[in-house]
């Protein structure tokens, strides 16, 4: 777990430092952005679906997305109430930051870490509704627009909502013991391998344009308060109360404890909307997860 965020930090000191060396630069960074969004991160989607499931493991697997659906329930209430006050573009990143959490690269590892295979399964059906989440209410966001129709088109045909509907295409070819043929599969998979460290240097690049002493400011040390302690807290306790499968309420709450995705600033960038505020919101965050974590997969696996 030490050694997950430790590599997120160190990958993001790399793009602040070749960002100041000069070997990144603006027109760069912004290239990289667009080649993440519209192929990297597509790539790293579809092969997040290849999985295989037992007919028990799928069937525990419901309730682990039906949970799932209820804690994005639970985000999607807080988003109503919560960042009122902050400007237009802040908010904008906050409710992002809020729906979706770096649950893909910490969490499926830690869930491993803490309760096994059965655990990192769980945790990738968990993502799945975070996933369809991030690439449709989330994106509708930073892409929004006067017209509803406009909104969808653009949402719709975005590179990640395709490949979303490819990964479940993937995923249910499997359960048929159909796979991708094996030059595409490992194509895939070597692109899709790009996807953390290209993230994290472009969000290392836009820290460079942030003001330091903003970096723990009173609203980003809220929004990580919320995001590592209050709504895993509020999981913990709403799921405590129901008749499911201890590990299947562990897994939730251990995945809603994670920090800020990085696709925050990916996306604030793309479309304009204070990505050195979003790059902050994911620096502090991983910080105080570095605490926080800990403290929860200790208290989960003492159960």
């Amino acid at each position: 777990m030490l050694a997950l965020q430790l590599e997120i930090f160190l990958l993001i000191a790399l793009g602040y430092g070749l960002y100041k060396k000069g070997f990144i630069d603006e027109p760069m960074r912004k290239k990289l952005t667009d080649l993440t969004l519209s192929l990297i991160l597509p790539c790293a989607i579809i092969q997040s679906f290849e999985l295989d499931l037992t007919p028990s493991q799928r069937n525990a697997c419901v309730f682990v997305f039906l949970a799932s659906l209820g804690v994005q329930a639970l985000y999607m209430v807080c988003n109503r109430f919560l960042w009122k006050k902050e400007s237009a573009n802040k908010r904008i990143c906050l409710q992002y930051a809020t729906l979706v959490s770096n649950a893909g690269f910490f969490g499926m590892p830690i869930a491993q870490a803490a309760f096994g295979e059965i655990g990192l399964l769980f945790a990738s059906i968990f993502l799945i509704p975070q996933r369809v989440v991030m690439w449709s209410a989330g994106l509708s966001l930073f892409a929004g627009s006067t017209h509803w129709k406009q909104t969808v088109r653009q949402v719709c045909t975005h590179p990640c909502i395709v490949a979303l509907a490819l990964g479940l295409a993937v995923l249910g070819l499997r359960t048929i013991g159909v796979e991708l043929p094996e030059p595409l599969d490992l194509t895939i998979r070597a692109i899709a391998a790009c996807n953390t460290p290209i993230c994290m240097f472009v969000i290392g690049a836009l820290l460079a344009h942030a003001k330091k002493s903003d970096i723990f400011s009173k609203t980003i040390m809220t929004y990580s308060v919320v995001r590592l302690l209050v709504l895993p807290a509020v999981v913990f306790l709403l799921f405590g109360f129901l008749p499911m499968d201890p590990l299947v309420m562990k897994i939730c709450v251990l995945e809603s404890a994670m920090p800020a995705a990085s696709t925050t600033a990916m996306l604030a960038a793309r479309y304009d909307k204070e990505p050195a505020f979003a790059s902050q919101l994911i620096f502090a965050s991983t910080a105080l997860s570095l605490l926080t974590l800990p403290a929860w997969s200790w208290l989960l696996t003492s159960l």
